[in-house]
Formats: C-alpha cells, structure tokens, sequence
C-alpha cells in the first residue's frame, strides 16, 4: 500500500486551511470557509440585501393601504368588513418581516440614544451583582494595565464598560447577533486606537488581548453554550462519535509518533492534557492557547519520533488521534465560543490562527470518518463501530527489549481474546447456517411428502374373511370325513 493511498482520507493540502476568497488570512468552518473580515463583508451584504428587500416590502404595504383606503371611501357599507381584512393582513406581514429592520437596526455598532445611555448608566444587576474572585482580579488587572496609557486608557475603560452595560440589556438576542456586536467593537476600538491615537500595532494587539480579557471574563456565563442554541446537542453528538471511535489506531491514521519511546509519551499526555485544559478557561485567547501548546506537544513528539521537523502531513493526523484519545469536554462549545467571540486578528493569522483552524478540521474530519478514509473494508468498519470485535493489537515481535512484560501479556492476552471471539463468532455465523439448512431441508421433506399424498391418495379396503385352518376343528362343517389315521401292516 503506497504512502500516498494511506493518507487519502487524512491529508488536508494548506492552501485548503486558507480563506476561500483569496485574502490569504485563514478561514474557517463555521464562517463557511471566510476569514473573519471577508465573512464580516459577505455577511454585511447579506444584510444590507435583506434590509432593502424589508424597506420594499414596507412601502409596498404602504401603498396597498393607501390604495385600500382610497377604494374604501367609494363603498361605506363594506368599508369595515375590507379594511379588517386589509389590517390584518398588513399585520402579519409586518410581524413576520419588517421586525427584521428594527432587528438591524439596533444598537450593535452605532452610538445609543440618549435614552439607552442613561438606562445603561443606571445600577444594573449585572454590574453590581457579587463578583466571583477571578473576576475581581480580572477588572483590577485591567485597570492597572490602562493606567500606563492616561488619556487614552481612560477612554478605553470608558468604552469598555459602555458595552458591557449595553450587553446586559441585549441577552434576549440570538449568540449570533451578540457575537456580531462582540466583533464591531473589537474592530472600532483597535481602528480609533490605529487612527485617532496613533498607536503602535503591537500595541493594539496587547491591549486588545486585555479588553478581550476583561469583557469575555464577565460574559462568559451568559454567552458560552447559551440554551438558545444547539451547542450542548452537538457535544454530545461529537463525544458519542468519538467513544464509538476509540478502537482507531495510530496506525490507521499513519501517525507518525512511536509512543513506546518515554519521551515521546510524555509528551502525547502532555497534548492531551492540554487539549483537555482547554475547557477550563474562560477568555477566548487562553482556549486558544492551550490549543497552541498541544499542538507544539504534538510537533516535539513528531520531532523527536522521526528524528526530523515535523510536516503538515504529519500533524493533522496526530492531532486526530490526540482529540480521539483525549475526548475533550464541550470540544464544540469551546470552538463555537471561540469563533465567535475571540479577536478576529487572532484568527485569521499567526500560528493561533494556523492550529485552531487545524483542530476545525479535525473535528470536521472525525465526524465524517469512514471505512475508506481509515482503508478498511465496509464489513470490519462496522464490526468496530458496534463494538463486535477490535482491530489485533501490537504483534509481540515488534516490541522493544525494554518494554514493560505485564504490558505485553496484556497485549498478548487481549489478542487472544479477540481471536476468540473471532472464533465465536465464526462458529455461531455456521451453526445459525446450519439451523437454517436443516429448517429448510425439514420443510422441503414435509412439501415433497404433501404433494405425494395429494397425488396418491391413500385407500384402506376392509380385511379379506381369513380361510379356517384345514386341520383345525371345523364346527360350521360336520360333514367332512374324519382325519385319517396312521396304521400300521403286519410285516
């Protein structure tokens, strides 16, 4: 088997992990292959198509009023019956539709009214509920890292706390629409740091990563696996898909990591702890940077295993195995949350950008996993999946000197338990065969007998009188002359 047709089901070319629209920033799954600004752009255009098609569809009602009142005038005895129907007909329309201009029209990216302004200035529970510890220290952290910047930290701060005042009063919005308000002041307040204060870029970037800490530290529980989505639903599915999946091997995969070297274990655990971490974070950036630690794990255990830098070829299927073995929790509502709520710089480059679009098509690649992509027969791919048997385990010629003898017997155990039930399986296939050839066989016996008894019917005649017996006393008939005697002559 080539090298070539073993990775046919694995192998992802680079330019795939890249935004499909050419800007040469990285795309992602959940925007449809974009990176982050184009899907921003399309969406927009999206947006902006639907708004006209609203603003039509309003004047056009608009004028059919106007039109249904001037018809109405001519006939007033049916004017009331016609213009019920009109209203409540305009209602529905304007219910199921037009809401949709008010939707995006909504404070998100633009100033608030004055009335908005001072709502949000008033107590809110949100803001003055009992903060948590880590959120206390948070929020000092935050003010102390703006003090060094004066005039323009004050703003920041000022700004920051402005949307999250407004994002208490914007819960009742789908995550879609929030994460949407999340990413416009990400982009207007890196674009006025940029513009109106003339600061550097690679200081942007370090204040960015403290708004995003700060204000996603306070939204966590409120915006990561809300109710309102199918986030939970998917978990799930993909923690079941991955149970199912725990007989794979590293070998199927063609992972080049030989885990019987200790260093190279410790590092496979390290990755999966890592991965496994990622969970426990609550800011975006620090999911994203457990992502990064794993996956360096991953290259320094490819390293290390092939004695030479590691490839793009080599790294996608460990990092398979590695989510196949480390089954992390909440894996889609940790990338959903990701997605979208992280600064959109952090995605579409750099290597945080590079390996969490890796870990996507991961994920994406073990939904989909087949008996092709793992070069199994159909028959042997289901056999796994249902738990029926398991692929032979590590041969005992192949084990290193120094391999620990308790883990070899196990092996060896294992692999004679699975040809046993190989075994078993097999005999019980033949005697479920055999039962059913000898049902077969029985009713063909019954059927062939049937049609001989209905072709020839069988007749039974009453017995024949029996003849009496010659020498037997015969009472019916006592004119037969006796018995002769014997008798003897006189020599």
């Amino acid at each position: 088997m080539s090298l070539k047709s073993e990775r046919r089901g694995i192998h992802v070319d680079q330019s795939e992990l890249l935004c499909k629209k050419g800007c040469g920033y990285y795309g992602n799954p959940a925007w449809q292959g974009f990176c982050s600004k184009c899907w921003r752009e399309e969406y927009h255009k999206a947006r902006q198509k639907q708004i006209q098609e609203d603003w039509e569809l309003a004047e056009r009602l608009q004028r059919e009023e106007e039109e249904a009142f001037a018809s109405s005038q001519s006939s007033q005895g049916a004017q009331s019956l016609t213009f019920s129907k009109f209203e409540e007909k305009k209602t529905n329309e304007k219910t199921r539709k037009v809401t949709t201009v008010k939707k995006f029209f909504s404070a998100s990216s633009r100033v608030g009214s004055k009335k908005e302004i001072q709502e949000a200035k008033a107590p809110s529970p949100s803001i003055n509920r009992q903060t948590s510890i880590e959120t206390d220290r948070v929020s000092k952290e935050f003010i102390e890292f703006l003090k060094t910047f004066h005039k323009t930290g004050q703003e920041i701060y000022k700004q920051t706390k402005l949307f999250l005042e407004g994002m208490h009063y914007k819960r009742d919005l789908s995550i879609e629409e929030q994460s949407e308000c999340a990413q416009d002041f990400y982009h207007s307040v890196a674009e006025r740091m940029q513009t109106r204060g003339k600061v550097p870029p690679e200081r942007v970037e370090k204040i960015m990563d403290q708004i995003e800490k700060y204000i996603m530290t306070r939204l966590y529980k409120y915006v990561f696996c809300p109710e309102t989505t199918d986030d939970e639903k998917k978990d799930l599915a993909i923690q079941k898909r991955i149970r199912a999946l725990r007989w794979v091997t590293p070998q199927m995969l063609c992972v080049p990591v030989n885990e019987d070297v200790p260093e190279v274990s410790d590092m496979v655990v390290k990755a999966i702890t890592d991965i496994i971490e990622m969970d426990s974070k609550r800011v975006p950036r620090d999911k994203l940077a457990c992502i990064t630690k794993c996956s360096k794990h991953i290259f320094n255990a490819i390293k290390v295993t092939k004695n030479e830098p590691a490839s793009a070829d080599d790294f996608l299927p460990t990092l398979i195995y590695i989510v196949l073995k480390g089954n992390p929790p909440r894996l889609q509502s940790n990338i959903q949350y990701i997605t979208r709520f992280c600064n959109p710089s952090r995605l579409m480059t750099g290597e945080d950008g590079y390996y969490f679009t890796n870990l996507c098509c991961a994920v994406a690649f073990i939904e989909k996993l087949d008996a092709q992509s793992l070069n199994l027969s159909q028959e042997d791919f289901d056999r796994y999946m249902s738990g029926q048997t398991s692929p032979r385990k590590q041969e005992a010629e192949s084990w290193s000197p120094d391999a620990c003898l308790g883990v070899k017997q196990m092996y060896k155990n294992l692999d004679l338990l699975s040809q046993l039930n190989e075994r078993q399986e097999r005999i019980m296939n033949e005697a479920k065969k055999l039962e059913k050839d000898l049902i077969d066989w029985t009713d063909g016996i019954a059927r062939e007998v049937q049609d001989i008894v209905e072709k020839y019917p069988l007749e039974i005649k009453p017995p024949n009188q029996p003849l009496a017996a010659i020498d037997s006393e015969n009472v019916e008939n006592d004119k037969l002359p006796p018995p002769l005697q014997p008798q003897v002559y006189a020599g």
